[in-house]
């Protein structure tokens, strides 16, 4: 199956081994023989049939592989200028600098930065090239657990700010979601499906080709301290949802965050909640607006909040609640649920 992309970020996804790390080396020219085609704004990068085939550094792609792979013998800052385009000068640096805020990492080495740092650092490197494309191969891959760095808010900010597309390699729908217009599924070496994100990440679909798929719910927003609270504070998201969060420790000010709530944290009811009747602080009136079997379990897609929520919910419990497409339901989140990525 050919795919025609038109998206400024692309997410792809698959079970491992299905050629989502393989893609991104034939983009990138690091792999010679491909049979097939790609064009990139109608430069042709690869055609085996006529044999034509355009050299890494004339394809302006910039690549970040799992580890990262920066140089250990360079500092952050040196890294970062490796990636520099001959005749760049300060802006460039300054600005890959900004978006990524390594300032404070400038004059670490990388055996000193955690990985989400690391990958940070990688990231700058690559923008500093001036990429027309970048290509991110599982870019939270490497992300240290105990300090939960993510990477998530960086990648808006080159979504929005910079302008320049991505294809993004992620075994989470709910970060496909988030971050993507379009969506790749790869299974076996072929293309599955490919289109808008809303169809191709079916939960039922995603999850026979791939059963590592997560279906996290993901926002990213404002973070607005509550003055009223040292405990609390709400996440106000583009859309204009507002969500009651745990505070980060090391929230000292409000500022751009991104969190995410497991579907097994959503609280799903037919009745009508009010704040004061629940120990969940986040309750909304929404609608059903499909189910969508997981194995033994059933996920729901259910518009409420201002966004569209995923519910991971027991074959007795959809039938208790008699759910179906179009019906009203309340949903409950509590505070706790909502996990900082970055």
């Amino acid at each position: 199956m050919a795919a025609k992309l038109e998206g400024d970020a692309v997410a792809v996804l698959g079970p491992s081994g299905s050629g989502k790390t393989s893609l991104l080396e034939v983009v990138a020219g690091l792999r010679r023989r491909v049979a097939g085609r790609v064009v990139v704004d109608g430069d042709v990068f690869v055609d085996s049939g006529s044999g034509k085939f355009l050299e890494p550094e004339r394809r302006r792609v910039g690549y970040v592989p799992q580890d990262s792979l920066l140089f250990p013998h360079l500092d952050a800052a040196g890294n970062v200028r490796f990636g520099l385009k001959k005749g760049a000068g300060e802006k460039t640096f300054a600005e890959a600098v900004s978006i990524l805020e390594i300032a404070p990492l400038l004059s670490r080495y990388p055996a000193t930065l955690s990985g989400g740092e690391r990958q940070r650092v990688a990231l700058a490197r690559a923008l500093a090239t001036e990429p027309r494309l970048l290509l991110l191969d599982e870019p939270l891959a490497a992300v240290d657990v105990e300090l939960k760095e993510r990477i998530l808010p960086y990648l808006l900010r080159v979504r929005d700010e910079k302008k320049i597309p991505f294809f993004y390699v992620t075994h989470n729908a709910g970060e496909a979601a988030l971050l993507a217009r379009e969506a790749l599924l790869l299974q076996d070496g072929r293309v599955r499906d490919a289109g808008p994100v809303h169809e191709v990440l079916r939960p039922a679909a995603l999850s026979s080709a791939d059963p590592e798929t997560s279906f996290e719910n993901v926002f990213a927003g404002v973070l607005e301290l509550d003055p009223a609270s040292g405990t609390t504070a709400y996440l106000r998201t583009s859309e204009g949802a507002r969500y009651l969060v745990l505070r980060p420790d090391r929230a000292a000010e409000g500022g751009r965050a991104v969190f995410g709530v497991s579907p097994d944290d959503v609280l799903v009811s037919t009745k009508a909640l009010e704040p004061s009747s629940v120990s969940a602080r986040n309750v909304f009136a929404g609608e059903v607006m499909g189910l969508e079997p997981i194995g033994a379990d059933t996920l729901a897609r259910i518009l409420a909040g201002g966004a569209e929520w995923r519910a991971k919910l027991t074959g007795a419990a959809v039938a208790d609640l008699d759910l179906s497409a179009g019906k009203a339901v309340w949903l409950a989140v509590k505070t706790h649920a909502f996990r900082r990525l970055r």
